[in-house]
């Protein structure tokens, strides 16, 4: 795990919101400060690093902070909890059905509402005109949105993608991706064993590297895509060795984390649900 992270520096705001998004919240959304300090110990991130982020994270309104006796405890802010909800969707959930639309831009600032929809996996068809095939993002400029249906062409659809989107920089991710836990796969494969603390750490450092390059990827539909698309298989690789580091994991989170009201449970109906959704994947 040292050398995927060697290879991949984490970042502690964004690696918090990944123990927020994997633990946290489909347990209620509040943790002491203490296991978040404590996880990302874990993964070499520092006690002052991890303060400064949640400061940070509560000024951008992700976090609100609450104290009981000497201890603080954190909880999602009520639009976070939307975009986890949506980043959930993608990671643990089933493929998405495709919703071919066009955006058109009205306000006065296309070019920031532009790259909005462009990180949300849009494609740029003119100044104020995007494309894109699946959920539409919240927008703070005023637009028209256009539902598209593929009546006939079916076959040219990868050829459309491949003109309006950078797929290979995509594949590219996925293939990166399946490089580095490819090798955490080979080591269970020959028998290889990771404790409590090691299997949660593993599966937040799994979780935050798949997140960066699933919410990145515009996620077009199958008949859009090459023949040789590693995306399948990274979500294969991915849901393997999230469920192969779950129940020791799991158990950790039971053992160690805690809000105000006492221990976080080490299963809830979010997380069966998860794992269910992920052993459909394989």
């Amino acid at each position: 795990m040292k050398a995927i992270i060697e290879e991949s520096p984490l970042k502690a705001a964004g690696f918090i919101v990944t123990i927020y998004g994997d633990v946290v919240e489909p347990r209620g959304g509040v943790v002491w400060t203490g296991n978040l300090i404590e996880t990302c110990a874990d993964v070499g991130i520092s006690e002052t690093l991890v303060r400064t982020a949640v400061s940070r994270l509560v000024a951008a309104g992700q976090l609100s902070g609450e104290r009981e006796g000497r201890r603080s405890f954190y909880r999602l802010a009520a639009p976070a909890r939307t975009e986890f909800a949506a980043a959930a969707r993608m990671l643990y959930g089933p493929p998405e059905v495709a919703d071919w639309h066009f955006v058109q831009l009205t306000g006065s600032a296309p070019d920031e509402a532009m790259q909005v929809l462009e990180r949300a996996g849009h494609a740029r068809l003119g100044p104020r005109l995007a494309v894109g095939a699946r959920s539409m993002p919240s927008l703070t400029q005023p637009a028209v949105f256009f539902r598209a249906e593929v009546v006939s062409g079916d076959a040219d659809l990868g050829a459309f993608a491949a003109d309006h989107w950078n797929l290979a920089q995509h594949a590219d991710a996925y293939r990166g991706f399946i490089g580095r836990f490819g090798r955490l796969a080979d080591l269970f494969a020959g028998g290889a064993r990771l404790g409590a603390a090691e299997s949660l750490a593993a599966r937040l450092v799994l979780v935050h590297q798949f997140r960066l390059v699933v919410l990145r990827d515009p996620r077009l539909p199958q008949a859009a895509l090459p023949a040789d698309w590693p995306g399948e298989e990274a979500r294969r690789l991915f849901s393997t060795l999230y469920l192969r580091l779950s129940p020791e994991a799991d158990q950790h989170v039971a053992r160690h984390f805690v809000t105000a009201d006492g221990a976080l449970p080490e299963a809830s109906e979010a997380t069966l649900r998860r794992l269910s959704l992920l052993r459909d994947a394989i």
